[in-house]
């Protein structure tokens, strides 16, 4: 376990990648992805706990942080499930548990049915394939602050002219995202791993009977609720977030 992540890269279908390495190496694999329009940095308030006792790699997908924008548009979900293939392929991990928060949580769903054999374990957090149209314009009120705290500096660049924007490309909306939420809800129902679902206890964009329709899709599968937590939920309640994973690993020894 490292008290900061080591940076590294990589090259995965034709683009140049970054991501963290917390470590340990040896311990059992452990992917992070990040949600919407953040980085790997999201999981920098929990990364460290995790790491004691597993190897920790954080992710940044496909057109965020310091990873390539994708030419012509090439957001779709096959587009993010074949990264993760790809970087599993890369680090050498036959099979890793998986952690991801929204965007990511839904690529990890789309991941889990399609490779089941590739992941032991998935945490989902605060997402299912319906998002509430509240929910929605939430997540647009949140690209348009310009007030940034700390954990957000990972995601800004600054321009030749002093201005800062956002690093993510803002042609991933275009990829059809948006438009296999009926696909995904089959692919839940296709999940054979132990999986956890995280949701914030104020979250926007997760509400309760979406999460309670997920653990009645897929059956053995649980839902805890983190109080104090909006959506990121691993940065609003480090501790809570914590609590509600580390049972359900030592549950299914992941």
């Amino acid at each position: 376990m490292t008290a900061s992540p080591v940076d590294g890269t990589t090259t995965l279908n034709g683009l140049r990648f970054h991501f963290l390495d917390w470590g340990t190496r040896g311990e059992p694999p452990m992917l992070l992805l990040h949600g919407g329009a953040q980085t790997a940095h999201s999981w920098d308030e929990v990364a460290p706990d995790l790491a004691r006792d597993h190897h920790v790699l954080a992710l940044d997908q496909r057109g965020h942080g310091d990873t390539d924008w994708a030419p012509e548009g090439r957001y779709r979900r096959d587009d993010f499930v074949a990264d993760i293939r790809a970087f599993l392929d890369d680090r050498d991990w036959e099979r890793a548990t998986v952690a991801a928060l929204s965007l990511g949580g839904l690529n990890s769903i789309a991941f889990a049915a399609t490779h089941p054999e590739r992941i032991a374990g998935l945490v989902v957090v605060d997402v299912t394939p319906t998002i509430s149209q509240t929910g929605g314009k939430a997540i647009a009120a949140q690209l348009q602050v310009r007030e940034f705290r700390a954990r957000l500096r990972h995601a800004l660049r600054q321009g030749a002219d002093g201005r800062w924007s956002y690093k993510f490309d803002p042609g991933i909306g275009g990829g059809g995202l948006e438009t296999d939420f009926e696909r995904l809800w089959e692919q839940v129902r296709e999940i054979r791993c132990p999986t956890l679902l995280v949701r914030g206890a104020q979250s926007a964009i997760l509400a309760r009977e979406a999460a309670a329709r997920f653990v009645r899709e897929l059956p053995g599968s649980t839902v805890v609720e983190v109080p104090g937590a909006g959506h990121s939920v691993m940065g609003d309640n480090p501790s809570g977030f914590i609590g509600a994973v580390r049972p359900f690993l030592a549950r299914h020894g992941l």
